[in-house]
């Protein structure tokens, strides 16, 4: 690929990007071993998000906080792989499953848990659907 000095490409809609390499082994075992660029999910459900890897966070109507930010990144890279369509949509359950298993690690309160995992149940379905990929931008 050659370099282009006469626009930038980009996707919008972050707000954190990883600085060190992270690691989770989780109950979701793909047929085969995934890989992309940032996210490696094998069939033994060891998840590991290389450092650099850019998410949007906790999502909805919440203030970011230490007891959602570690639980939002595997979701975010989980949900990634569905919109990619390397992980299938039947694992959506058991990632959000995930998802309120790490809010109560990190001491999330019982009822902001609950509120939280309904939330995702209920409206985050559009987020792992391949239509509602973040599209490459390009300025000017």
């Amino acid at each position: 690929m050659t370099p282009d000095s006469q626009h930038v490409y980009y996707k919008s809609g972050y707000k954190y990007q990883t600085t060190r390499d992270f690691y989770l082994k989780t109950d979701i075992h793909p047929k085969e071993d995934i890989e992309t660029e940032y996210i490696i999910l094998t069939k033994g459900g060891n998840l590991f998000i290389k450092h650099g890897y850019a998410w949007d966070g906790p999502s909805g109507p919440t203030v970011d906080t230490k007891t959602n930010i570690r639980p939002s990144l595997p979701h975010d890279a989980l949900y990634q792989l569905m919109r990619m369509g390397l992980l299938p949509q039947y694992f959506r359950s058991q990632v959000d499953d995930l998802f309120k298993k790490m809010c109560k690690e990190d001491d999330m309160c019982y009822v902001r848990r609950k509120y939280f995992f309904r939330g995702v149940r209920w409206f985050a379905g559009f987020a792992a659907k391949k239509k509602n990929a973040k599209k490459e931008l390009r300025a000017p």
